[in-house]
């Protein structure tokens, strides 16, 4: 007997639907599967075997033939072993389902018949709500996720007899629904306080501009000086999550398998932070048989910080310019072009010179002239030129060391920060750009010239620094951003000067 139940296959952010077609007929006993599946799906008949055994329920003891279909896409993870299963019984005659509709299932199967959480589960619901399902079956450990879609009906099982119990009738379960606005209302997790960091002024003025804009931050300074304690506080005053915001970020993070059992929304803007020896493929995303996000896409709506970027791999950074440029990154695997989104604050630190101490009245720098240029050198200029704020960290002063902490909370700085993006969302309205540092060059001309006396600062500036092109239009964006912190309509000259003064690398 033939049946069908449909099941979900990933690729990048998306689900697609994949129709697990089962026959039973008479010969010697056999299982074969076909339609490209990974060995995570070829080893499910290990899996489903056991589960329905152990569920004392009856496995065929003749031939079956599974088929996933369309068969020209890759199917990957262990997810399908819910709908094989509830094939099976519908094929053998021991499941009749009395619920009418279409549905999807998707769940990983252990050897006794329980079921546990996979990756994706808000993908594999939100697709099944475009497509117009009645509803969709997933373990219960998915269930609160799933159930962020309001579209349609989630109903979360233990194990496979519960839900062959539920499809047959027999038992009743509640669809599980989640408010996603009450949950984004609690805020989520707390990020250290800005008001912790002791002196530093010009850092945290930076990184306020920095959040207010959007922009990409660079601190310098010798160790010690404090940069990943700024770094850390920048998360803290970024405007809260829009409800589209968190659950796209969510959606991410559930594909990456990053949402606990039992989770649900992602509340708080990412903060990753990887290890100086990530690969290319780790950072931008990869991997086979198909692609998995990378942490350009995990920092999504959020923060990606690279302590002492110089000690990161060549190639890995170049694969950064993409991202920063497009706020995309795009991965072909076996000609299968995924892309995945990558709107992300950059925010790295480095050393001034090898040893660290160039420039710190306190230490001797060891270092020689070659020595520094080789150091800097392992930052391209065309990435630098994506840094929009380079900002020097000195050392702190025993007297600085030995005060209390004097700074604003991050609540007040996150205040004056939202204002300044909701100016932006009100100029930038109908523009396909969500803040300052997104702006193409055509609204840049169009909202960021200055007036005569800045127009003139500028020039003299771009002279003597010997700014690239890149970098004039990224002076233009921060002194926008500085304009809008201050409530001012027009950038004019002592908004060109601060934005000037975030560009120490090249004043250096």
């Amino acid at each position: 007997m033939l049946a069908t139940v449909y099941g979900s296959a990933l690729v990048g952010t998306r689900s697609h639907r994949v129709a697990v077609e089962v026959d039973v007929m008479n010969g010697l006993p056999s299982f074969e599967l076909v339609g490209l599946p990974d060995p995570a799906v070829r080893e499910s008949r290990v899996r489903v075997k056991s589960a329905i055994k152990n569920s004392f329920l009856q496995f065929p003891g003749t031939r079956v033939h599974v088929n996933l279909a369309p068969c020209d896409l890759r199917k990957a993870g262990p997810s399908f072993d819910l709908p094989l299963a509830l094939a099976l019984l519908q094929a053998t005659e021991q499941l009749v389902p009395a619920r009418a509709g279409e549905y999807s299932a998707a769940g990983e199967l252990s050897l006794d018949g329980r079921l546990r959480p996979i990756s994706g589960a808000l993908a594999i619901a939100h697709a099944a709500a475009e497509r117009g399902e009645e509803f969709v079956l997933l373990p219960a450990g998915n269930a609160a996720e799933a159930g962020l879609v309001e579209e349609i009906d989630v109903f979360g099982v233990e194990t496979l007899t519960q839900a062959a119990r539920f499809l047959s009738g027999t038992e009743t379960l509640e669809p599980v629904k989640v408010d996603a606005r009450e949950l984004l209302s609690r805020n989520g997790r707390l990020s250290p306080d800005l008001s912790e960091v002791k002196g530093q002024e010009a850092a945290k003025r930076a990184l306020e501009v920095a959040a207010a804009g959007g922009h990409n931050m660079l601190l310098v300074g010798p160790p010690g000086s404090g940069k990943t304690m700024l770094a850390r506080r920048l998360a803290g005053i970024l405007p809260p999550l829009t409800l589209s915001e968190a659950l796209e970020v969510t959606r991410i993070h559930s594909i990456a398998g990053l949402v606990p059992e039992g989770g649900s929304l992602v509340t708080h803007r990412p903060f990753r932070d990887p290890h100086s020896s990530i690969s290319a493929v780790g950072l931008t995303g990869g991997g086979a048989p198909l692609p998995r996000p990378g942490e350009v896409t995990l920092a999504h709506c959020g923060v990606l910080y690279l302590d002492e970027m110089t000690l990161f791999n060549r190639s890995a950074l170049e694969s950064l310019r993409g991202p920063l440029e497009d706020g995309q990154v795009t991965i072909i695997r076996s000609m299968v072009p995924v892309t995945y989104p990558s709107r992300f604050s950059l925010v790295a630190s480095m050393n001034p010179c090898p040893c660290g101490y160039y420039g710190d009245p306190q230490h001797d720098c060891s270092c020689t002239a070659a020595d520094i240029n080789r150091y800097h050198a392992r930052v391209s200029g065309p990435l630098m030129d994506r840094i929009d704020i380079q900002v020097e960290v000195p050392r702190l002063t025993s007297d600085q060391l030995q005060s209390r902490p004097t700074g604003e909370e991050s609540s007040r700085v996150r205040a004056r920060v939202a204002a300044a993006r909701a100016g932006q969302e009100r100029r930038l309205n109908g523009a396909d750009v969500y803040c300052n540092a997104d702006m193409p060059h055509g609204l840049v001309e169009k909202h960021c010239m200055p007036d005569n006396e800045g127009g003139r600062f500028l020039g003299m500036a771009v002279e003597r620094l010997g700014l690239s092109a890149r970098s004039y239009h990224r002076v233009l964006r921060v002194a926008r951003t500085i304009a809008d912190l201050a409530g001012c309509e027009h950038v004019s000259v002592q908004h060109l000067a601060e934005a000037v003064q975030y560009r120490c690398v090249e004043r250096s």
